[in-house]
């Protein structure tokens, strides 16, 4: 127990870097960008240079970049991450409006792709050389490969234009959700299978699989109760990344299905050069990021509690 704390403190504290270089990436890079916020918005009012310079004075954008560094970060440690220079909403407020629609679809691609991945992963392995490991292996090679604007284009076309089984575009029913939920899911899916695979045809030729053979366990047992639960550590791994890349990669989807979410809008807030909104999801996002894989470090301790000890 004490040292599945200290692994656990541990881990907690490395998170912190990962969370301060994400922070002052944003931040360098949306005011690297050329361009003025405040020049577009004030164009879009008709505005003048001097409401311009007003502008900026009033969102701090005039002064030093290592003051701006430092007020932002004062910010975000009151919990304060501004508002939208173009709307004048609060971010946090944006934020728990977008990310309710990424999170769920995200979540059900996530359950799309282990739901397809593992049980791929596991006949392939258990079946070596035969047509069913072929096929499996088959499958997921196409889910790796095909782009997601890709599968994404052809679903519509076939499930929404031609069956019409499911809407094409939109959001807020579980059908809406379905198609892109499969389309990202499909995607990982193949990941998840062929480290599925690899990994287990090697526990399956360890020694204590042969011993417990050799002792009279059924396959079935010897599959789930020992070599599955020792193959799985470097796919929760794998899994808990598909996760963060699925919440931080569904523009792409959130594009091709006209869906609202925490992509579509960075995206948005990007071209606008929208700088507190990109701060803002950047960051949730980064945690988000960090958090899923704090969880899945801190599963290792469950699956092989030699992990904690070392």
């Amino acid at each position: 127990m004490h040292s599945s704390r200290q692994h656990a403190a541990h881990r907690l504290l490395s998170t912190i870097p990962v969370l301060f270089g994400a922070i002052t990436l944003v931040f360098v890079t949306m005011r690297i960008l050329p361009g003025d916020p405040t020049e577009v918005l004030v164009a879009q009012g008709g505005g003048t240079a001097a409401d311009v310079a007003t502008l900026r004075r009033e969102y701090g954008l005039d002064q030093p970049l290592g003051l701006q560094y430092f007020s932002f970060l004062l910010d975000l440690v009151r919990g304060n991450l501004g508002r939208s220079l173009f709307t004048n909403q609060r971010i946090s407020q944006i934020i728990a409006q977008q990310a309710p629609a990424t999170i769920s679809l995200a979540g059900a691609a996530l359950a799309v792709a282990i739901g397809i991945g593992l049980p791929l992963g596991i006949v392939s392995a258990t079946r070596q050389g035969s047509w069913l490991d072929t096929f499996c292996v088959g499958i997921s090679l196409v889910g790796v490969s095909v782009p997601i604007a890709l599968s994404g284009i052809a679903m519509v076309l076939f499930f929404s234009l031609t069956l019409r089984w499911f809407p094409a575009t939109g959001q807020g029913t579980l059908r809406h959700l379905i198609l892109p939920a499969a389309v990202m899911g499909f995607a990982s899916a193949g990941s998840i299978a062929r480290l599925v695979r690899t990994q287990l045809v090697d526990v399956l030729n360890e020694e204590y699989i042969y011993v417990a053979r050799a002792k009279g366990l059924a396959e079935n047992h010897i599959l789930v109760f020992h070599a599955l639960r020792n193959a799985l550590i470097p796919v929760l791994t794998l899994i808990g990344l598909q996760f963060g890349f699925m919440l931080g990669g569904a523009v792409v989807t959130e594009s091709v299905f006209a869906r609202q979410g925490l992509g579509s809008t960075l995206v948005d807030a990007i071209l606008r050069q929208d700088y507190p909104v990109v701060q803002g999801i950047v960051i949730v996002s980064a945690a988000l990021y960090t958090a899923i894989n704090l969880i899945v470090d801190m599963s290792y301790c469950y699956l092989d509690p030699r992990i904690c000890r070392e």
